[in-house]
């Protein structure tokens, strides 16, 4: 088994050293007692912070990774558990998406609003409507 120090960990996962202590700080990773002077890690710390960092990727949050991480080391967890974390997070996404299309056609009735843009500051219907209650 190979160990590494911190700065090799960090290298071999593609993260710096200080993702490496704060992913160590909130669980996500074990800390190493230190041998020799220093912490030695193992390939598996490695797969855990590039598993963490892809998840993040895909907008699961640090609490939700340690969640399924720590579903993981269950003995009597299903793929069906972990499957329903997955469905949970894509309906959280397909809702950030509707909410970013409304977000999208408003953004873009107020660029019309707007025109060429030469009227006063003042007369601006952007400005309006961000200072109105926002039904624009």
């Amino acid at each position: 088994m190979q160990a590494f120090t911190i700065g090799k960990l960090a290298r071999a996962a593609g993260v710096g050293v200080e993702t490496v202590r704060f992913y160590e700080r909130r669980g996500l990773i074990r800390r190493p007692a230190a041998q020799t002077g220093y912490r030695q890690y193992t390939g598996e710390d490695a797969r855990r912070i590039r598993f963490v960092r892809r998840a993040q990727g895909l907008g699961f949050t640090l609490k939700e990774i340690k969640a399924v991480l720590d579903l993981n080391s269950g003995a009597r967890v299903t793929c069906g558990d972990i499957r329903r974390r997955a469905d949970d997070k894509l309906r959280e996404v397909e809702s950030k998406i509707r909410d970013l299309r409304r977000m999208k056609r408003s953004l873009e009735r107020l660029s019309k609003a707007c025109g060429e843009g030469k009227k006063a500051v003042a007369d601006c219907p952007v400005l309006d409507c961000f200072e109105s209650d926002g039904n624009c």
